[in-house]
């Protein structure tokens, strides 16, 4: 026989918890004569088979009546269902933490934080000490902080092979400056790249042009092939953000935007851009839309996860009559222009890939070449002429 001192011992238990399971009925003692309350080998038993049982999870009333009577099986089911979803959840928060330590891949939780919480994501990548330039790649392309350096070194080295940073030829920029009903003046090339628009509108116009972009080794080597080819007097190259241009209300009176406007947003584009423009200037932006009203499943997966904001040209006109444009001309980019990017990109990447196959920059461009060329006519880049109306 056990004193409850001498029993809570054995069971590594208090004595306040036991004569909590007496009064609730799962431990029954008996007195002495002198008072003490005693129990036998089976109470011991009891207890360590009712501490079996709440190693599963059940309630206390919920072992009292496992103990006394037949399993009940719904009240089991709902305990492993419970327990599924609680290690379902500790398991997360487990990679994560692993991941925020560099343990694992971080790019579905960016993509997650910047599709709930865009700006507080944005603010503490800065706190984490990545720059604007910095935090925009990330979010657009190596998607994961930890594997952010080694990804944009891969990725700037076919890219700095490359003639063209994006879909476009000199005949689609042309063809869209054919709709400016006015000679322009004084045009702003927003997210130039290497500036092949810029040295197009300045061999079409008679304006002055500032070329911007953010990616400095673009600006220098525009700079250099301005002055070679004598347009250096007529465009000035500027390394600037795009999204807090840094330029007076009503400077220009043409907008230029060739597959830019997707960094901050289209809508936002437009809203944040159209104060720069003078009194019935004009904008012309390019942005990446659905021509197909029912896309292939991996084409519009592929998209979701790259350009989440992706639309059908209807949503984009109606974007563009509430920011306070009106909407001159538009057309979907040719695919002779998707082919003098695409058809560079892939012999770069191909050979790139043969001796670096665990690259995720060339993973990546290698899968938006197999979207390109199985799918391309489900979607495009749509050219935009506008003109701001007061």
């Amino acid at each position: 026989m056990y004193r409850i001192s001498e029993l809570a011992a054995q069971l590594g238990l208090s004595r306040s918890t036991l004569l909590y399971y007496e009064k609730r009925g799962l431990l029954c003692g008996r007195r002495a004569s002198n008072g003490y309350r005693l129990y036998g080998e089976q109470d011991l038993q009891r207890v360590r088979l009712l501490q079996q049982l709440q190693a599963g999870g059940l309630t206390l009333s919920e072992c009292k009546q496992a103990l006394e009577a037949k399993l009940d099986r719904t009240v089991l089911s709902r305990r492993l269902a419970e327990l599924e979803a609680e290690i379902a959840h500790k398991q997360q928060a487990h990679s994560l933490l692993s991941a925020l330590l560099g343990r694992g891949s971080l790019r579905d939780w960016h993509t997650q934080a910047d599709k709930l919480a865009p700006d507080a994501h944005r603010n503490w990548l800065e706190q984490q000490g990545f720059d604007e330039q910095q935090s925009l790649y990330l979010k657009w392309l190596s998607k994961d902080m930890n594997e952010h350096d080694t990804y944009m070194a891969d990725f700037m080295a076919v890219f700095h092979q490359l003639e063209r940073w994006g879909p476009g030829n000199d005949a689609d920029t042309r063809k869209a400056l054919a709709h400016i009903p006015f000679a322009p003046q004084n045009v702003l090339d927003i997210g130039c790249g290497k500036g092949f628009a810029s040295e197009l509108l300045a061999r079409e116009t008679q304006a002055q042009i500032t070329a911007v972009d953010n990616e400095a080794e673009a600006i220098q080597s525009l700079a250099q092939r301005l002055q070679h080819k004598g347009l250096d007097k007529r465009v000035t190259p500027l390394c600037a953000s795009m999204t807090a241009l840094p330029f007076a209300p009503g400077s220009f009176d043409l907008l230029w935007a060739e597959s830019s406007a997707y960094i901050m947003g289209f809508a936002a584009a437009l809203n944040a851009w159209r104060p720069l423009l003078s009194s019935a200037g004009c904008l012309m932006v390019s942005d990446l839309v659905w021509l197909n009203d029912a896309p292939s499943e991996q084409a519009r997966i592929f998209w979701q996860q790259e350009y989440p904001d992706m639309q059908a040209i209807a949503v984009r006109l109606a974007q563009i009559e509430q920011a306070g444009f009106e909407v001159l001309a538009h057309f979907t980019l040719s695919q002779q222009a998707w082919a003098d990017y695409y058809e560079p990109l892939k012999t770069e990447v191909t050979r790139r890939l043969s001796h670096q196959p665990n690259s995720l920059a060339l993973q990546d461009m290698a899968r938006e070449i197999t979207i390109y060329e199985q799918y391309l006519g489900e979607f495009g880049y749509q050219m935009f002429v506008l003109q701001r109306t007061d």
